[in-house]
């Protein structure tokens, strides 16, 4: 029965307040189809978490899933319009086919999502190491900690991201 009153209360919540929000997305958004998804999102978010009858000020609640949700999406479009443009400056010839594109694009979103659960210092140790090339002392220096510190940063970036992918092995054969 608490499955029934869950579910019940998220459409009453849909039904009084989809239009709002979906305006609400559109004003940040320029894209309507993703607007819709976005918002459709939201209301799965609220669904799944099945606290729809806790929510005291639907609109406020609404705004910052949504919200959150805008964020991973701004990511996620960055992250592919680096991509992109690093790939622009690669020869023709060793371009990936669309579907390795595609793998890699989904493998570089898992990669965010899992650097996201780091400290923003282990974060930043992992992105000076493998983007930037930095040794671990140079890392160590810029970050105001040990080169200790260091590797305990890098392994555990390392960790997450090695599990994030759940196909490695076929990424690297795309």
């Amino acid at each position: 029965m608490a499955t029934n009153t869950a579910t019940i209360n998220v459409q009453l919540l849909y039904i009084d307040h989809h239009r709002w929000l979906l305006g609400w997305i559109r004003r940040r958004m320029h894209d309507t189809g993703h607007a819709s998804d976005l918002m459709q999102d939201t209301f799965v978010k609220v669904l799944v978490a099945g606290s729809a009858q806790e929510i005291r000020e639907p609109r406020p609640f609404l705004a910052t899933i949504a919200y959150r949700l805008l964020v991973n999406h701004w990511r996620r479009e960055e992250l592919e319009q680096a991509y992109l443009d690093a790939l622009s400056h690669l020869p023709e010839a060793i371009h990936p086919s669309p579907e390795a594109m595609s793998l890699l694009m989904e493998s570089l979103q898992l990669i965010d999502r899992a650097l996201q659960r780091l400290s923003t210092k282990a974060r930043n140790a992992f992105l000076m190491a493998h983007l930037d090339g930095m040794r671990y002392a140079d890392i160590a220096s810029e970050l105001g900690v040990t080169t200790h510190s260091v590797k305990k940063y890098l392994s555990q970036a390392n960790l997450l991201c090695f599990f994030a992918i759940p196909d490695f092995a076929a990424i690297q054969n795309a």
